[in-house]
């Protein structure tokens, strides 16, 4: 059997060294576009950062030693022009040599990723216009920050590589702006929970410019200039465009192969497209969202990787399949880390999903053993089945191994109720007895059940302030003299008891603390005592890190509370 595998990286190399480990005598081919075949495509930015000093350690795997170890034959700097699906043939282009070439095949592989969305915008083929996608953009883009120095950098968009190349520019002293159309950077996360992220970057001295359109770019002696649509220009010395990656499918399309949404390869859970002996992997390829049951397009390391195995599989005579990806993603944000899993608020209102969410502030670790720092999540969950459908987590420590706790939950098919069961590893220093995804399983309990309401940062400006309703700040006097919701009574949770009177027992108690655990605690206090009685999930500190965001995003506001 004679094995062609256009492109490597991640599905790619995946499925050729899989393939070897399947069959001993399958002859492989594999045929890449670029000067390497296997590569750490999550490590450029820190690369051109200077974290990762050594060029090589970028390199997973070379021709010479995928030969040595695997005996496949790897052709780098070769391009695969046409695919002929009826001859079982590819032509091939030596870029180097010239040389133009027919290989036959068996059975085709296709992996050839996706490219940077490149707009066709004026001035986007400046010297001083860069995109990242591949070892050679790397090395270009370190190149021109160690020849010219730059002082000043526009990226054009705030997904992971924007944000990850953002970082490590600060952390060389360059000044970063980031625009983009979206209001919001990362958007995997929903809009509240990415404030933290524009908080933490702009502690940073990063200059977003949110909601801006690029309309070009143009050259300004030794400069360039970003042209905005309504605003003035952004002058800098260097500009990197992160808007995004499309899929790389010219191809399979003249090939005849069926394409989905944006362009991508359909294929089946084998990873067959509709052309015989023909597979596809990656970020080409147009996947099952697990979550929705939607099609999509997930460009993540993982799924690829987890195709490559399941194509090389079903290449060798087998039946693996692939069941879909949730997208789970984690990034590292200056000193925050922000990840994900399953969908969010937006995905899950397009998808028509009826949904619940609860919103907790637990620390990283046991409060009283030193450095635990609090986490920021968001649990999301179907109503009527109690379905996990998706969470989010921003904070300093401890991030990674929620998310993954909550990824494989969702993966299992557990329902909300369930975290609660979760046996986890407990010591003072990793975690609390009561870990914080078991505390999310607690809280949607309570919720579920019926001993607690709650309200949600969104509701805050559209609650009467007539006298209908009982607002009630329970958090120390300090902390209401720092700032407080307008309207909102202030009675300590420890006082409240001996202040009942005070309260009406006929009007609706909307309850606000700091965190959410001070208002669920007088919640479930009052609700004994006859009031009906509502908290604010998140607490003020949730609510006031979106109106700072918001206000970050509207300077001419005015005439809100003290935040």
């Amino acid at each position: 059997m004679k094995v062609v595998i256009v492109g490597g990286v991640a599905g790619g190399a995946s499925a050729a060294a899989r393939i070897r480990r399947l069959d001993e005598h399958a002859q492989i081919v594999m045929i890449e576009r670029s000067g390497y075949v296997s590569y750490a495509n999550c490590g450029l930015p820190y690369y051109v950062g200077g974290v990762i000093v050594d060029r090589d350690e970028l390199t997973l795997q070379t021709p010479e030693s995928f030969w040595d170890r695997f005996r496949i034959d790897v052709r780098v700097r070769q391009e695969v022009t046409a695919i002929n699906p009826t001859e079982k043939t590819v032509n091939v282009h030596a870029l180097d040599s010239g040389k133009v070439y027919t290989e036959t095949y068996d059975k085709l592989l296709l992996a050839p990723g996706a490219k940077p969305t490149v707009p066709a915008l004026s001035g986007v083929d400046s010297e001083r216009v860069f995109t990242l996608r591949t070892v050679e953009d790397t090395l270009r883009i370190r190149r021109f920050v160690e020849d010219q120095k730059p002082k000043t950098a526009v990226l054009a968009g705030g997904g992971f590589i924007g944000l990850e190349m953002a970082e490590n520019l600060v952390e060389m002293g360059i000044a970063v702006t980031i625009v983009q159309r979206p209001k919001q950077l990362l958007a995997p996360l929903d809009a509240d929970m990415a404030s933290f992220v524009h908080a933490e970057v702009r502690r940073h001295g990063v200059v977003l410019r949110l909601g801006e359109t690029v309309t070009g770019f143009r050259q300004d002696g030794d400069s360039v200039l970003t042209l905005l649509e309504e605003s003035e220009p952004l002058h800098s010395d260097m500009v990197l465009l992160a808007i995004g990656v499309t899929p790389d499918t010219h191809l399979a399309k003249d090939a005849g192969l069926r394409l989905g949404i944006r362009g991508s390869i359909v294929v089946n859970e084998r990873m067959e497209t509709s052309a015989p002996d023909i597979y596809a992997v990656g970020d080409a390829v147009e996947v099952t969202h697990f979550v929705t049951g939607q099609k999509a397009l997930i460009s993540l390391a993982g799924p690829a990787n987890k195709q490559g195995r399941i194509a090389a599989d079903n290449v060798c005579g087998g039946n693996s399949r692939f069941t879909g990806s949730q997208g789970s993603s984690v990034l590292k944000v200056f000193d925050l880390t922000a990840a994900s899993t399953g969908i969010n608020e937006k995905t899950a209102k397009a998808a028509g999903i009826a949904y619940e969410k609860v919103v907790l502030f637990p620390a990283s670790h046991a409060s009283y053993y030193p450095g635990a720092q609090s986490l920021t999540m968001k649990v999301l969950y179907e109503k009527e089945t109690l379905r996990l459908l998706g969470a989010q987590i921003v904070g300093r420590e401890g991030v990674d191994k929620r998310i993954d706790v909550l990824a494989t939950a969702i993966r299992a098919g557990m329902t909300a109720l369930e975290l609660r069961e979760l046996d986890l590893a407990y010591a003072p220093p990793y975690s609390s007895a009561k870990d914080p995804v078991n505390m999310a399983g607690f809280m949607i309990e309570d919720l579920e059940s019926g001993k607690v309401r709650q309200f949600h940062w969104s509701d805050v400006e559209g609650l009467p302030r007539d006298g209908s309703v009982t607002l009630l700040d329970v958090r120390t006097e300090g902390e209401y003299r720092r700032g407080h919701l307008n309207g909102f009574l202030n009675i300590p949770l420890d006082d409240l008891r001996e202040h009942l009177d005070e309260l009406e027992r006929d009007k609706p108690v909307y309850v606000n603390c700091q965190t959410g655990l001070r208002s669920y605690l007088a919640c479930r206090l009052l609700t004994q005592y006859g009031f009906a009685c509502a908290h604010l999930a998140g607490g003020y500190s949730f609510y006031q890190a979106v109106m700072k965001e918001w206000l970050a995003q509207s300077p001419y506001l005015c005439g809100m509370e003290k935040l």
